[in-house]
């Protein structure tokens, strides 16, 4: 069997080397149209701040190491066409220019995305730039450890803009963010957004809300950031307002696409043309509490779905058990979480829920380092099962929320949680813990 993977990043490189261990005998070639393969890009920010100076320790293997075990990796090779009723793909090798065919007994499609970035005026300019690739993030320390690059406007406040505001801060930027929604990080709830509002002023990043960018101007290099309320100066400019799924060469073929251009599968990520796959952020993924397919472009969800891709490629008729949407941020010193449904996916599903919103703490006070915690808990009002929780602290928010995340996956109820027997000792929890009194407080 010939399995050829576009694209080697997470879904990609999972489902070749999971096809490998099952059938070492299957030939496998993967076609990345970057110079990296297997990184992980969660970890640029990271990167771009300092924080970690390697970049090549964000790689987990090199393609020399999957030929060693046998996948034939190739890189800057783009994808430029797939014929499914031909069994073949048309490829752009950028080395040499040239385009040549390649026939396939299965295909797995893991593209991923590529960034949104509306035609502005001065897009042109230099010191614009996106945040997507390793080669994105090589580029951007670069630049931005200039030192006549001071002030940095940030085009978007979802993760990666928030991401990016702090590791602006980190690096002793001037921060600029302009959001066009009414808040920042909208998969999270109000409440949730709020606190981290307040946080991102008190450190003196400017945050501009309910503000739309026009343009940019300046001399060769970008000099301002025009929007529809004002213009503000600008050394280096990020636009980060969202992703697309990267499947604009599959347009024709008989790959059914949603709205957004994301690949409709199963959950055993088989796409609408038999003998091609699909999992990642080119893909939808199926939800374990809306029991639909949603679009969450996450990389938790690319490796598993990836993994199950190589599996069923083998043979196998593995099914995802589905996605929660769990997601974790840090903003300089407060970290946020969340998992399952936010409070408007519950309306927008007509769902009968309640809420609780509580303040405990990470441990007692009597042990130092006692820290604020918020938690939010979205349940089924009738069962109290819980369908969705969010949290913000500086300490031990991400890791309750994990709780949670078991808990919506094991469908239990907030009094059952409330009741579990969870560990305690001073220096990590109270007797009872954070994760009890929300669970406690749902009535």
């Amino acid at each position: 069997m010939k399995l050829i993977v576009i694209g080697g990043v997470a879904a990609g490189m999972s489902a070749a080397s999971k096809l490998k261990r099952v059938n070492p005998e299957a030939e496998i070639t993967v076609y990345e149209k970057g110079d990296y393969v297997s990184y992980g890009a969660c970890g640029l920010p990271y990167y771009v701040s300092g924080e970690n100076n390697d970049h090549t320790k964000m790689i987990a293997r090199t393609k020399e190491e999957f030929r060693d075990r046998g996948i034939d990796v190739r890189t800057r090779h783009e994808v430029v066409k797939v014929a499914p009723e031909r069994k073949q793909v048309m490829i752009r090798n950028y080395e040499s220019g040239q385009l040549f065919i390649d026939h396939y007994d299965k295909l797995m499609i893991a593209t991923g995305t590529m960034p949104i970035v509306p035609p502005f005026d001065g897009l042109e300019l230099g010191n614009i730039h996106v945040l997507k690739t390793m080669e994105d993030g090589i580029l951007l320390k670069e630049k931005i450890n200039k030192p006549h690059i001071n002030n940095v406007v940030i085009v978007g406040g979802g993760y990666i803009g928030i991401e990016l505001a702090e590791a602006m801060h980190t690096l002793g930027k001037n921060v600029r963010i302009i959001e066009q929604a009414d808040r920042i990080l909208t998969p999270f709830d109000p409440e949730i957004t709020e606190i981290a509002t307040k946080h991102l002023q008190e450190k003196q990043v400017a945050l501009h809300l309910n503000e739309s960018v026009k343009g940019f101007s300046g001399d060769k290099y970008v000099q301002k950031v025009m929007t529809d309320k004002s213009s503000y100066d600008a050394d280096l400019v990020i636009v980060s307002i969202g992703v697309k799924p990267a499947t604009q060469f599959l347009q024709g073929t008989d790959i059914q696409l949603a709205g957004n251009g994301a690949i409709v599968i199963d959950r055993e990520m088989r796409t609408t043309v038999e003998d091609i796959y699909a999992a990642g952020d080119c893909a939808e993924v199926y939800h374990y509490v809306k029991q639909e397919n949603a679009y969450l472009p996450l990389g938790t969800n690319a490796n598993k779905c990836g993994r199950i891709a190589g599996e069923n490629i083998a043979g196998s008729h593995q099914k995802y058990i589905g996605t929660l949407g769990s997601a974790a941020v840090k903003i300089i010193d407060l970290e946020l979480a969340r998992t399952g449904l936010s409070e408007q996916e519950a309306k927008d599903l007509a769902i009968d829920y309640t809420t609780e919103f509580v303040k405990a703490a990470n441990h007692p006070g009597y042990y130092p380092g006692q820290k604020p915690l918020w938690i939010k808990i979205i349940c089924e009002k009738r069962t109290k099962r819980i369908l969705g929780a969010q949290a913000i602290g500086e300490s031990g928010a991400v890791l309750r929320i994990d709780m949670f995340a078991i808990a919506i996956q094991n469908n239990m109820p907030a009094d059952e949680l409330g009741m579990t027997d969870l560990c305690y000792a001073p220096p990590f929890a109270g007797v009872w813990d954070a994760v009890h009194i929300a669970s406690n407080a749902v009535k």
